[in-house]
């Protein structure tokens, strides 16, 4: 069946069309051409024209003709408008005129710089020219690194190896920068947050690096479309870039549908599960001959919904469907984007690690399962289907969460919104001096030189009174410590530790995967169930302080979900505000330490998500020193009783982080909650949330900012419920009786403009 037909049978299902919030439908649009420039390269023509290319699209166009004139560019067209060739066509133009010149592209991930290569690869292989394109990773053989170092004109890294491994090492890349002609920066929109802070700081070495070695490369970005890509386009590379926005690549017809799964139970606001829908959607789409990519959050959802398809699918078994996700070995990714792209695999559920320009071939179908957290990371994933040409259809599925009922009941928010700004704050005193020791290891400092800031001498004084650099008789400040700087850096503020996985079924020890440390407390303990491509395991022993955690594959019908027990501390309180009526309710930001331990796992089995019992787990405990926000109510009487109390701080505890991710572009697991009734810093009913990053993101401190508003939407999400006295999605679990939904809302509405309305509507 065609996906026309497809489509036209749902519009005609009054069943199908009662769950569907919005249908939008994107008209087919031409493409819109110029011929190539009269300047290039015979040879790079001759090759475009060996691909059936005789224009560029309007935006390739322009791109290429700022990059002519000298100036740095960043390209923020749709998904699958051929972005990539703004930058390689310069770059090709450049070795095939002069031999010697050099390009550093970097991709946010190890998938995205494989393909990108391979896309390069078939561009340079119809050139006469020599012209070399290494990708230099993690996955990089050791014996091949000096090559890629000398003949290298085209070296493709991620920003972790540029700050780790070759910025450390910048005498042994003489011939890379003292020829580098153009940087690329693909993808820019990743680099927000505290990663993008640091990515930023990582380019200021770049730069100082180049100009030692006398070079002055331009810049080319490309983003999905922001609010301010070009703040955020000049933040990263320190300059200031000329933004190209306007496609010209045709795109074929596109159905965005939003999808709410049915009411099972109207009085308590029980959906059918999100997963459940994938689950059946999905495997129709793929049974009628359609091709699908679904986008979970979490690896356990991965291998659940590959695995429900494979068992629905005709094929899947046998290598039609399959599951991609960080932790899988890299030649194992390889070999899923190569069938993918070749239509082998028709069927693939993977986390956000496909969500960026990795070519994965023509797929016809979309489905988000749950919002990915961003209205830019929702187009990302919607642009996944109908790459080239035809109609497409992109499906996103709401949970059961407040955050996706409130954009099931706004669907404008996510269909007609602009994207949200991404932020950056690469003058951050934490990031930047981490980042002042890392160039002062590669490079002298001149006492006039600025880093970024104008107080970089007193920084530098700073740290020579720590002795960790020295001023030297001439002036320069000189590193003098005895370790390497950037191993102690991770541009995720995350430990860069990893568990590795090894399975012990057969006398041959093999190792399936990996997990960074923080994650294996709560999915690699003993007796926990870990899924790899479908196939289950039972971690059979977890080795922290090797870094090893033992499977072996089991046949069992159920999964493993553990809970952390979380002890909170303030240790500096950094700002104060109230919060419309002072007498109500108090904001506070400061730093916070927080100590979790895992203490117990469920076994749920698969397809009912009934608990089948539960195990505890013998794990230490994990410390994390963050920033916080908390509010806290003053007046006790505006609930009566204790009862009340803890019904209503733990539903603002879980409706607050839904509505905080909403307004902080981020994932509702970025955020964590907690909620004392009598909190041992203030004395007094208090709601915290937390960045689960170490140092903190931002977040909490955005959340103080802008406190209103995040009180406002949660009011509505609350609100808007249909339930009556509260459920999981609105105010999340709970067995209180009594009308817990009127407390939180109660409490809620302390905290907006009009406080004091009625907090029932």
């Amino acid at each position: 069946m065609e996906l026309t037909l497809l489509l036209d049978e749902w519009r005609r299902n009054e069943a199908f069309m009662r769950n569907v919030a919005a249908w939008q439908v994107e008209p087919a649009r031409p493409a819109r051409t110029r011929p190539l420039p009269e300047w290039l390269h015979e040879e790079v023509r001759s090759a475009l024209i060996g691909r059936g290319m005789s224009s560029l699209y309007l935006h390739q166009a322009e791109a290429v003709e700022q990059i002519r004139r000298g100036r740095n560019v960043m390209v923020t067209t749709p998904t699958a408008s051929g972005k990539t060739l703004c930058y390689n066509l310069p770059v090709l133009d450049s070795v095939c005129k002069q031999p010697q010149s050099r390009a550093l592209y970097i991709f946010p991930t190890k998938a995205l710089a494989q393909d990108q290569v391979a896309e390069l690869t078939d561009l340079i292989g119809r050139l006469t020219t020599t012209v070399h394109s290494f990708t230099y990773d993690g996955d990089t053989p050791i014996h091949a690194r000096a090559k890629i170092r000398e003949a290298g004109h085209i070296v493709v890294t991620n920003p972790d190896m540029l700050h780790s491994a070759i910025l450390p090492h910048h005498t042994k890349w003489l011939r890379l920068f003292e020829n580098l002609r153009y940087i690329v920066i693909d993808e820019a929109h990743t680099y927000r947050g505290v990663f993008g802070s640091h990515v930023a700081n990582v380019i200021r070495r770049l730069r100082r690096v180049c100009a030692f070695y006398g070079s002055q490369p331009q810049f080319i970005l490309s983003s999905a479309t922001l609010a301010n890509p070009e703040e955020l386009g000049a933040k990263l590379i320190g300059d200031e870039v000329v933004l190209v926005e306007e496609s010209g690549a045709p795109q074929g017809e596109r159905h965005l549908v939003i999808y709410n799964p049915p009411l099972v139970n109207p009085k308590l606001g029980l959906r059918r599960s999100a997963l459940g829908e994938a689950r059946r959607i999905g495997t129709r789409l793929l049974n009628e001959g359609i091709s699908t990519i679904a986008f979970v959050k979490s690896r356990n959802q991965v291998e659940l919904l590959a695995t429900y398809w494979k068992r629905g699918v005709r094929g899947g078994e046998d290598g039609l469907v399959m599951g991609y996700r960080g932790g899988y070995l890299p030649s194992e990714r390889r070999q899923i984007e190569r069938g993918l792209r070749e239509g082998r695999i028709r069927g693939v559920v993977s986390t956000n690690a496909l969500e960026l320009g990795v070519d994965i071939g023509s797929l016809e179908a979309a489905i988000s399962v749950g919002y990915p957290g961003t209205i830019a990371s929702l187009r990302q994933q919607a642009g996944r289907a109908g790459r080239r040409s035809g109609l497409s259809l992109s499906l996103f599925i709401a949970n059961a969460s407040a955050l996706d009922q409130y954009v099931a009941a706004h669907p404008q928010q996510i269909l007609s919104s602009s994207p949200e700004a991404a932020r950056i704050y690469p003058d951050n005193l934490l990031v930047l001096v981490d980042h002042l020791k890392c160039a002062a290891f590669e490079l002298p400092f001149q006492p006039d030189e600025r880093f970024g800031v104008e107080t970089t001498k007193e920084l530098l004084d700073y740290l020579a009174a720590a002795r960790v650099v020295h001023q030297g008789r001439d002036g320069r400040y000189y590193w003098m410590a005895d370790s390497l700087p950037s191993h102690s850096v991770s541009l995720r503020s995350a430990a860069q530790d990893n568990v590795v996985i090894v399975d012990t079924t057969s006398a041959r020890h093999v190792v399936i995967g990996e997990m960074d440390r923080f994650s294996a407390l709560t999915m690699l303990h003993e007796e926990a169930i870990y899924m790899h491509q479908s196939q289950v395991y039972q971690v059979e022993k977890l080795d922290l302080e090797n870094g090893k955690a033992y499977v072996r594959a089991v046949s069992v019908d159920y999964y493993t979900d553990a809970e952390l027990a979380v002890r909170l501390q303030v240790l500096d309180e950094m700002e104060t505000r109230p919060v419309a009526e002072a007498s109500a309710a108090q904001h506070y930001f400061g730093e916070v330490m927080v100590n979790a331990v895992p203490t117990l796992f469920k076994k749920m089995k698969f397809d009912t998500n009934e608990n089948l019992g539960w195990g505890k787990i013998y794990l230490p405990e994990a410390e994390l020193h963050t920033t916080g926000y908390w509010c806290s109510w003053q007046d006790r009487n505006l609930l009566a009783s204790r009862s009340q109390w803890e019904s209503a701080l733990k539903g603002v505890a879980h409706v607050l982080r839904q509505a905080a991710s909403l307004h902080c572009m981020c994932m509702p697991s970025d955020l964590h909650a907690a909620a004392h009734i009598k909190d041992p810093h203030t004395g007094l009913p208090t709601v915290y949330l937390y960045d689960a990053y170490p140092g903190g993101v931002g977040l909490a401190e955005r959340v103080h900012r802008i406190a209103e508003e995040v009180y406002r939407t949660a009011l509505e999400m609350v609100l808007g419920c249909p339930c009556t006295d509260g459920c999981p999605s609105c105010i999340g679990p709970g067995e209180e009786d009594g009308d817990a939904k009127g407390w939180v809302s109660t409490l809620l509405a302390t905290c907006v403009e009009e406080s004091r309305v009625s907090a029932r509507g």
